[in-house]
């Protein structure tokens, strides 16, 4: 639990930097959101935040969007 809060800590803090990039550019309100979706499509964090994600967005549209990105990727890699 630990290493997982470590974790969450560290994401956040690396995109304050973007996040405040964003909201001086576009003059909006932002807000770092920590979801993790691995690349074989494992998630986590995505229950309490799911809501708070704009627009509507289902787990599984995430995790097809996350299989799609990594299959692409692998490709260009092998071809």
């Amino acid at each position: 639990m630990m290493i997982m809060m470590i974790l969450i800590i560290i994401i956040i803090s690396k995109y304050k930097d973007l996040d405040f990039a964003v909201s001086r550019i576009w003059k909006v309100r932002t807000k770092i959101v920590p979801v993790i979706i691995e690349a074989l499509g494992t998630m986590k964090g995505l229950d309490q935040n799911l809501p708070v994600l704009p627009g509507h967005r289902s787990a599984i549209e995430l995790q097809k969007v996350t299989l799609m990105s990594t299959a692409h990727s692998i490709c260009k890699v092998l071809l």
